[in-house]
């Protein structure tokens, strides 16, 4: 990552009022966070597109994380969408899946890749299908090593979604399951709900009453691999032990959706997609929609850039849908109320903003002024059914607003 990013990204994570072990621990995320995160983004696009209300004429900004939802929010039919990230291991990514989705011969070769991304012949799809269409920077990142020593691109002939930090928090996940005699993916094997919610409370609902699972638990570190600083720790935990917040996010991924149709499921249960014709998978990996991802593919730009920032380079009144995943829970007063003026001057009548909170209510209000906030309705009805049907169910709160 570029020093100008990785100073970013320390500025955005590093609380300015935080005593020293607190700086401490904000500096020792902002390292990990400079690495691959999110092999695939964890908010649902389903949930998205229905808030957003994409039209033809919608040109979308958003945080690009995995990428896959950037990806997906092209099966709505948008004009234009920018994703924009500060890691450069993201937009390595998302870079790469755009020209998967290019430049791969067909849907099976698509999906082996993006999809399956654990077999030896993706090494050879992407040395003849990807690598020439790549920028210099995407090549040197995928056909270099990680810290193991292991070149980037054996990741899609060996398990991508098992690397990155949340891939390896869910394998560790796993192991602490697994020595508690557990095997996560029993609950994928679910043929109804009620299957699934007795597996959840026989087999994992326990675990958080484990003495060391408490005590891991209650330490902000352990959840980095969530992609959870501390600031947004503590935030996520209000007055209950962590512990009892993490069971109780984990109930409605395991028991308030069909397994059937939750990829998100698999990817935590599972560590990776089904392979089943019928097993759940993004919106852009779908069978159904590769001709229009082919055809659209290239109204998706991936760019490294502070969201803010980007913004502040944009005419007024040029933008209508702007997706800021759950990185308000990193800022401070100033830089939401930067980011709002930001929005304000930018949007066009009728404009939606969609973000996520780890804590149920909004963040905004008494935090952004009234000046700039009240330009903006909080849908609150549609936020709070966003909330419900986000099939990822690690946040508290899924928030919708509207132009006035």
């Amino acid at each position: 990552m570029p020093k100008s990013a990785a100073q970013l990204v320390t500025k955005a994570v590093v609380r300015r009022d935080a005593n020293p072990g607190g700086k401490f621990l904000d500096k020792a995320f902002a390292f990990a966070f400079k690495g691959l995160v999110y092999a695939q983004i964890w908010e649902d696009p389903v949930v998205d597109m229905a808030a957003l209300q994409i039209q033809p004429d919608s040109r979308i900004v958003t945080i690009a994380s995995g990428s896959c939802n950037a990806l997906s929010y092209l099966t709505a039919d948008p004009a234009q969408i920018t994703a924009v990230d500060l890691n450069a291991a993201h937009l390595a990514l998302g870079r790469l899946k755009i020209a998967a989705v290019r430049h791969l011969p067909d849907y099976e070769a698509l999906r082996r890749f993006c999809a399956e991304a654990d077999d030896p012949a993706n090494l050879a799809a992407y040395r003849e299908h990807l690598a020439p269409h790549l920028d210099a920077r995407t090549r040197r990142y995928w056909e270099g090593r990680d810290l193991a020593g292991r070149k980037r691109i054996g990741g899609f002939s060996q398990g991508i979604y098992k690397r990155g930090l949340l891939g390896n928090f869910i394998g560790l996940a796993h192991f602490l399951a697994k020595l508690y005699k557990i095997d996560p993916r029993t609950i994928l094997e679910a043929e109804t709900i009620e299957d699934q919610r007795r597996v959840f409370d026989e087999k994992f609902a326990p675990i958080f009453d484990r003495r060391f699972v408490r005590w891991l638990t209650d330490r902000p570190a352990s959840l980095f691999g969530l992609g959870i600083p501390p600031a947004q720790y503590t935030a996520l935990a209000g007055d209950d032990r962590m512990a009892d917040v993490l069971r109780k996010r984990l109930e409605k991924l395991a028991c308030h959706f069909p397994v059937n149709d939750n990829y998100f499921a698999w990817q935590a249960f599972g560590r990776g997609y089904g392979r089943g014709p019928g097993d759940p998978l993004p919106p852009y990996l779908k069978p159904e929609n590769y001709d229009l991802m082919r055809d659209r593919i290239d109204r998706l730009d991936v760019r490294q850039a502070n969201f803010a920032e980007h913004l502040a380079a944009q005419p007024e009144a040029s933008l209508d849908r702007y997706i800021l995943l759950d990185a308000q829970d990193w800022m401070d007063d100033a830089q939401l109320t930067g980011l709002w003026r930001e929005i304000t001057r930018t949007a066009r009548p009728g404009a939606r903003v969609l973000f996520r909170t780890a804590a149920e209510p909004s963040l905004l209000p008494g935090r952004v002024p009234d000046a700039v906030l009240s330009l903006w309705h909080y849908a609150e009805a549609e936020s709070r059914e966003a909330t419900k049907a986000d099939r990822s169910s690690i946040y508290g709160g899924v928030h919708l607003y509207v132009l006035r």
